[in-house]
C-alpha cells in the first residue's frame, strides 16, 4: 500500500501546501504529532520513550564500542534478510530516549557508521514509527540535514523503505521533504498500517520488533472497526514434496537424494558460479527479481531442471544459494553453536583458528561436510578478489547471518561482529580449519591442480567436499581490527 502514508488514519487537508511556509509545516507537524500521542493514549499505549531499551540492552555490546552512547539504546538493528536476499536494517522510534538524553549528531554519525557496512550491497530498511513523540523527536532541520548527508552512496542500493504504523505526522513530514525527494526514491517507500501486512514481504520472526510495537499493533488490530482482525494468512501446513529442495532439513535432502551429502541446489549453484562467476564484481552482493527467485525455487522443488543460462544474470544463482541456506529449518552452523561462536572475540587472535576447529568438531557430520564444501568454494571466490572485489571479509559480512542465527529472535548488532569474524576465519583459513585429516575424497570443491591432499575422514563421512588449502594470506581488515 505504497503512496498513502496516512492510510487508515484521519486525513489532513494539505491542499494549500504550496503556499505554506516551512515554519507553517513545522507547526503543523507538531500539531499532528500531538494528535498522534493523544490517539495512542486512547489506545492505552502512550508514546513515551522506551524504558525497556536499556533494561533489555544487548549483553554482548562492549562499552568500547565507538558509538556505545547511541548503540546501547537499541534504536538500530540488523535483522536477517528479506525475500529478495537483501540485508534488513530496522529503526525503532520507541527506542529513542528523550532528546536531551541523546546527541542527535552522534545518532546521525552512528547511522552512517552502521550503513557503511552494508551499502555496497542491496539492503532494506524497516522503520517502526510507533514511539515517536514530542519528547524524543529530532528537529525537522536535523531530518533534512540527515537526508542530504545520505548521498547516492546510501540511496543507490537501498531497495525498499518500509514504514510501519504511519500517522498523519508522516504525511506532513513527507510534504516537508517533498522538494528534496526524487521520484525514484519515493517509489522505494511502502507504508504498512499493521505488522500482518509486513509479513508478506519479510520473515517477521527475523526482525527485532520491540515489544512496545507488538503491543501497539495488537491494540490497533483489536480495535479495527470495533472487532478483532482475522489472523494473518499463513500457508496451511503440509508435507514437503519428495523433490522438495528449499525449507527442508539436510537429512531430508540426503534421504531423498540417494545418500548424497551435498544438497543438489548447493552443488548446482556452486558449480555454475565456479565456472562462470568467479570474476564477477560484487558476486553475492546483488539481489534478484523475487518472481525469478520463486520461479527457480518452484522448479527445484518440483524436481525440474534449471538452466541458469536462460536467465542471463550471474547474480541469480548467487541469490538462490543464499536463499537455500536462509530457508534451512536450522542454520548450517546449528543453534547449539551460536553462543560458542559469539565467544570468538574473547579468544586470543593466535588461537582463533584452533577455536574454530573445536566448534566445528561438535557439528553433526552432515553439517560439517556441507559447510566444508561451501567454505572451500567461498575461499576460491576470495582468491579472485582482485577481479570480483569479494575478499573473505566482504563474503563474511554477507554469509554470516546465512550460516548462523539464534533459535529465538534475531541477532543483535553487536553479535554481528563475532558472527562475521567467525565466518571470515572459516573462509580465509579454510585449509587450516578444515585440515586434511578431517576431509575425504569425493566431491572436490577445489579446482583441479590445486594440489590439495585428501584422505579418508576420521569423522566417518562417506563423502565430503574438499577445497584448495593454500598458504595463509594476509589478514583482512576485519581480522586485523579484531586482533587488536
Amino acid at each position: 500500500m505504497s503512496g498513502s502514508p496516512g492510510g487508515g488514519v484521519q486525513a489532513v487537508c494539505l491542499g494549500h501546501q504550496h503556499s505554506m511556509s516551512r515554519l507553517d509545516l513545522e507547526e503543523l507537524a507538531e500539531i499532528e504529532l500531538q494528535r498522534d500521542e493523544e490517539e495512542a493514549a486512547t489506545l492505552g499505549a502512550a508514546r513515551r520513550p522506551s524504558v525497556e531499551s536499556t533494561a533489555g540492552q544487548d549483553p554482548a555490546l562492549s562499552m568500547n564500542h565507538p558509538f556505545y552512547d547511541v548503540a546501547r539504546h537499541g534504536i538500530l538493528q540488523v535483522a536477517g534478510e528479506d525475500h529478495f536476499g537483501r540485508r534488513i536494517i530496522t529503526f525503532s522510534c520507541c527506542r529513542m530516549p528523550p532528546s536531551h538524553e541523546l546527541n542527535h549528531r552522534r545518532l546521525l554519525e552512528y547511522l552512517k557508521y552502521m550503513l557503511d557496512q552494508y551499502v555496497e550491497s542491496d539492503y532494506t530498511i524497516v522503520y517502526f514509527h510507533y514511539g515517536l513523540s514530542s519528547r524524543n523527536k529530532p528537529s525537522l532541520r536535523w531530518l533534512q540535514t540527515t537526508y542530504k548527508e545520505f548521498d547516492r552512496k546510501y540511496k543507490k542500493n537501498l531497495k525498499a523503505l518500509y514504514v510501519v504504523h504511519p500517522t498523519n505526522f508522516i504525511k506532513v513530514l513527507w510534504n516537508v521533504f517533498k522538494p528534496l525527494i526524487s521520484h525514484k526514491f519515493g517509489k522505494k517507500v511502502t507504508y504498512f498500517n499493521h505488522l500482518s501486512e509486513l509479513h508478506e514481504h519479510l520473515k517477521c520472526d527475523q526482525l527485532a520488533i520491540p515489544p512496545e510495537v507488538l503491543r501497539y499493533d495488537e491494540k490497533l488490530r483489536s480495535l479495527h472497526k470495533g472487532r478483532p482482525l482475522p489472523p494473518a494468512k499463513m500457508p496451511p501446513p503440509r508435507p514437503p514434496l519428495p523433490t522438495q529442495q528449499f525449507g527442508v532439513s539436510l537429512q531430508y535432502l540426503k534421504d531423498k537424494n540417494q545418500g548424497e551429502l551435498i544438497p543438489p541446489v548447493l552443488r548446482f549453484t556452486v558449480t555454475y558460479l565456479r565456472e562462470k562467476g568467479l570474476h564477477t564484481e560484487g558476486l553475492f552482493r546483488r539481489s534478484a527479481s523475487v518472481q525469478t527467485v520463486h520461479e527457480i525455487q518452484r522448479l527445484y522443488n518440483q524436481g525440474k531442471p534449471v538452466n541458469f543460462d536462460d536467465y542471463g544474470d550471474i547474480h541469480i544463482p548467487a541469490v538462490i544459494l543464499k536463499a537455500f541456506l536462509r530457508e534451512l529449518p536450522q542454520p548450517l552452523l546449528t543453534f547449539k553453536a551460536y553462543e560458542q561462536i559469539l565467544g570468538i572475540t574473547s579468544v586470543e587472535s593466535s588461537l582463533r583458528v584452533t577455536y574454530c576447529r573445536q566448534i566445528l568438531q561438535s557439528l553433526p557430520e552432515h553439517n560439517y561436510a556441507v559447510l566444508n564444501y561451501l567454505m572451500g568454494f567461498l575461499h576460491e571466490v576470495s582468491r579472485e578478489s582482485i577481479f570480483n572485489k569479494m575478499n573473505s571479509s566482504n563474503l563474511a559480512c554477507i554469509f554470516g547471518l546465512n550460516l548462523i542465527w539464534p533459535s529465538q529472535g534475531a541477532s543483535s548488532l553487536s553479535a554481528l561482529v563475532p558472527l562475521n569474524l567467525f565466518t571470515e576465519l572459516l573462509i580465509e583459513y579454510h585449509g587450516k580449519v578444515f585440515s586434511a585429516q578431517d576431509t575425504c575424497e569425493g566431491l572436490g570443491a577445489g579446482s583441479a591442480g590445486d594440489g590439495a591432499q585428501n584422505s579418508p575422514s576420521s569423522r566417518g563421512l562417506t563423502a565430503a567436499a574438499t577445497a584448495p588449502a593454500p598458504g595463509v594470506g594476509r589478514e583482512t581488515p576485519l581480522l586485523l581490527a579484531m586482533s587488536r
